[in-house]
């Protein structure tokens, strides 16, 4: 099954409980809908973590946190998935989220610099925030559609293959 490959990857949720900055959640963070290994609960907490990453908010690790905590999806793998987003990653995904933006927008790109950095960014901000914007959420949206049905397939590809294998061993060990 998938939950073992994936299981040995993921924190212990007693760990959590230790933990003296998450103590005060106690019971809430618990729950053993948070920490269930299933085919529904495993792609809902892709879903989520890939589209709260395309979300260009601080601290995504907490609201990806708090919205698997609400909506009972698998907390690991939910904040987890954020990091898709990470220093490296996000020059190229956000520049990507705003050609898709402008795009979408029919407007005129805006010239990068030879070496665009923060400084640039903060600068232009008031020009390509918008098409910026509509680039991100359509990323949320469609990353979040693509992770849940990615791992309700490979799942299910490996429960079929599972099950293949075992009545292939059947079948030779009885004959």
């Amino acid at each position: 099954m998938p939950r073992k490959l994936i299981r040995r990857w993921l924190p212990d949720n007693s760990r959590f409980h230790e933990h003296p900055h998450l103590r005060r959640l106690g019971h809430r963070l618990l729950a053993p809908d948070l920490w269930h290994l299933n085919r529904r609960s495993a792609s809902a907490g892709v879903a989520l973590g890939l589209a709260v990453a395309f979300v260009p908010v601080p601290m995504q690790m907490l609201v990806a946190g708090a919205l698997a905590m609400v909506l009972r999806v698998n907390l690991p793998l939910a904040v987890a998935m954020v990091w898709v987003t990470n220093p490296l990653t996000v020059p190229a995904l956000y520049w990507l989220a705003y050609e898709a933006g402008a795009w979408l927008l029919a407007r005129r790109r805006v010239e990068l610099a030879a070496m665009p950095g923060f400084t640039w960014f903060v600068e232009a901000l008031g020009e390509i925030w918008e098409p910026l914007l509509l680039g991100l959420l359509v990323f949320a949206a469609g990353s979040g559609v693509l992770g849940y049905v990615a791992v309700l397939l490979l799942w299910r590809l490996h429960v079929v293959r599972a099950w293949e294998d075992r009545r292939r061993r059947r079948a030779t060990a009885g004959a």
